[in-house]
């Protein structure tokens, strides 16, 4: 984070040392002072800096913080005494238009809170839903004249001169900025957006405020837990890059870099030369927004299937790349006439470091295995709690919310009701030490008014079933130490291998519109040949050897008793005559089936790289496992069928040959 202001840093670097003790404490602060809060004073958020400035202006902060104050406990009271009078039905289109108007005035980070409530059907009465939707592109506009100037300072000329159409008034207005529709000269049609005058001077004190009443919490209130201050400066960051168009632009391409090639998924593209600080042009975009059904209906495109692409686009974001738009509401998701979903405003955006994204992977695991203790763990690991905590009584908790959830055993993860985990963990996380990082705020907010979409377009939408198919591919398919450990752990339990976990993997992948059949064979193949996998060639050898000895022993079997049968001899066809597979073998066999029914299997890829993997060592000694492993079975029939007939059953329980799974991992 920041910490210097930009006035200090214009300091000639070769300046000397000043000596404290020979410097009045005033010299000495006076540099990073300024007189006057413009759109060029801050140009990234420095709290430190910003705190210095209104130190000197308390009254401005005071009659600014009152200002907050008495229009939402104004609010507040009319909706208890809607509540003591039995009349909250019929004032809710009142209070709705109230609260709109309220946040509207307010300003734009109040703007900010009211456009992720309209995403949330879940939280909020239709009725305010409708009101608080016109947040995200319905504030009142600033004028031309104001807008013209800040295009001219940005781009050294006036609006006629650089485009070759430009709309009398801007067609949306939004928190921090609105836009206007126009044509370049080369012939393009082009949204031109302009941000809204004064507008570092109105966030910079709400910012200031909203701090300093996080700190005075903080420090009166031992019951929160959660650093308010890093969530607060976390946001101020996103606000102070969004209002930085210029950032914006190299974010627009950034995410049509990492996810313009996804299927059904559109970024705008960005004109550099008709773009600055102020000022972004970029294409225009025809769409629908998704929340409008009727309009999405009536183009013939299907607004639940548009949902499943952006939930895909999101879990790209979070856990693969980790570069995600935090402000996906409705106002910036379109559909496109074409079908295609289209991503817009890339001023907001955050990171997710990889272990953290590997932690939110490792949870999925844990979640799926009911292993709360490693659920507790990854808590740590991804800094919900300090690694002191002591999760002996939290764990019993965790354990508590997930298996309401889950119910019976066998319960599909991807069944649970997402919001009713949330909410129940919400109340875990508030009787226990955690924390809530910066980083997962924003990611809490921008799933939360995805999932606000979502609902609204189909109430039965279940997130956590359009995930887990995403989740599955990676678990196969990303070679990356951490996500193999968890995939063993998956898949393997106390020395045994779980076939249904692997089915339930496979089935889930092959829906992933990205699931590649050919890089899951060939890693599969390279993690079997390797030292890692020596796990998996022992259990697999066992598995053939069972098999193998099993087929023989069955078809002599049978073949005697066809032939005592032919020749007359009187004898009783028994359960060991029939020809069956190991239970290895069938879950082998059914492995196989849902590899057939996957997109793009074709038996013939493995052709090619059979004389590679016969030429391997490990290879060699896998075959020599199956052989000695048969010879083995084979010797104990012999002792027991032939030389030992008479001897009682019991007594050869303890001396026949035990091929178990190794107990460890090699």
């Amino acid at each position: 984070m920041n910490t210097t202001s930009s006035t200090k840093s214009d300091a000639p670097s070769n300046q000397p040392a000043v000596t404290t003790e020979l410097v009045d404490e005033e010299e000495v602060v006076a540099p990073r002072r300024v007189k006057e809060v413009t759109d060029n004073t801050w140009l990234k958020y420095d709290p430190i800096a910003v705190a210095e400035y209104y130190s000197s202006q308390p009254l401005k902060v005071f009659f600014r913080f009152i200002s907050i104050f008495f229009p939402i406990v104004n609010f507040a009271l009319g909706l208890w005494l809607d509540k003591k009078t039995n009349r909250t039905q019929k004032n809710r289109n009142k209070r709705a238009v109230q609260i709109r108007t309220m946040l509207t005035k307010l300003g734009p980070a109040y703007i900010k809170i009211g456009q992720a409530l309209s995403t949330r059907p879940d939280l909020v009465p239709p009725q305010f839903l409708e009101e608080l939707a016109q947040l995200q592109d319905n504030i009142p506009a600033f004028s031309n004249e104001i807008a013209y100037q800040f295009i001219e300072e940005e781009l050294g000329d006036r609006p006629e001169v650089i485009y070759a159409e430009i709309s009398d008034l801007p067609i949306a207005a939004a928190s921090l900025g609105q836009v206007y529709k126009g044509k370049l000269w080369s012939g393009e049609t082009v949204a031109i957006k302009v941000q809204r005058p004064g507008l570092a001077e109105s966030i910079t004190l709400d910012l200031h405020v909203v701090r300093t009443l996080c700190i005075w919490a903080q420090t009166n209130f031992k019951q929160i837990r959660s650093n308010l201050i890093s969530i607060v400066d976390e946001f101020a960051e996103r606000i102070f890059e969004e209002m930085d168009y210029e950032n914006e632009g190299r974010n627009a391409e950034k995410f049509a870099e990492l996810y313009g090639s996804m299927q059904d998924i559109y970024v705008p593209s960005i004109y550099w030369q008709y773009t600055g600080r102020r000022v972004l042009t970029m294409e225009w975009i025809t769409g629908t927004k998704l929340t409008n059904l009727e309009a999405v209906a009536a183009q013939g495109l299907n607004a639940t299937y548009l949902v499943e692409v952006g939930v895909q686009c999101s879990l790209r974001q979070l856990l693969e790349h980790g570069f995600f738009h935090a402000d996906p509401h409705p106002g910036n998701l379109l559909a496109m006439p074409d079908g295609k979903l289209a991503y817009l405003d890339f001023g907001m955006m955050s990171q997710v470091k990889p272990y953290q994204r590997y932690g939110l992977v490792e949870a999925i695991v844990h979640l799926v295995n009911r292993d709360f203790e490693g659920l507790g763990r990854d808590f740590v690991k991804l800094e919900f709690l300090t690694a002191d905590t002591d999760l002996t009584p939290i764990i019993p908790a965790i354990s508590d919310v997930f298996n309401s959830s889950l119910g019976v055993a066998g319960t599909n993860i991807a069944d649970m009701d997402f919001k009713s985990v949330t909410d129940q963990l919400s109340g875990v996380m508030y009787d226990f030490p955690f924390q809530v990082p910066a980083y997962y705020a924003l990611i809490l907010r921008s799933l939360a008014t995805l999932e606000g979409i979502a609902i609204s377009v189909d109430p039965d939408f279940k997130v956590l079933a359009k995930a887990y198919p995403y989740v599955a591919k990676r678990l196969l398919t990303d070679p990356a130490p951490d996500l193999r450990n968890s995939l063993k752990e998956l898949l393997f339990k106390d020395g045994s291998f779980r076939w249904n976990r692997l089915e339930n993997l496979l089935s889930n992948a092959r829906s992933s519109d990205e699931y590649d059949l050919n890089q899951v064979i060939d890693q599969s193949l390279d993690f079997i040949l390797s030292d890692r996998g020596t796990f998996i060639r022992d259990y697999l050898a066992d598995e053939i050897v069972s098999g193998l000895d099993n087929f023989g022993h069955n078809t002599l079997q049978s073949v005697t008793y066809a032939i005592q049968k032919g020749m007359g001899m009187k004898v009783e066809k028994t359960a060991s005559n029939t020809q069956q597979l190991s239970e290895g073998l069938q879950n082998i066999q059914r492995i196989w089936g849902i590899l057939q029914q996957t997109k793009g299997f074709d038996p013939s890829i493995v052709l090619p790289r059979i004389p590679q993997i016969l030429m391997h060592s490990e290879t060699q000694s896998f075959g020599q496992k199956i052989a000695s492993g048969l010879t083995q079975r084979m010797a104990a029939r012999l002792i027991r069928e032939v030389l030992l007939q008479d001897v009682p059953e019991d007594m050869l329980a303890t001396e026949r040959p035990q091929l178990a799974l190794p107990n460890r991992v090699r």
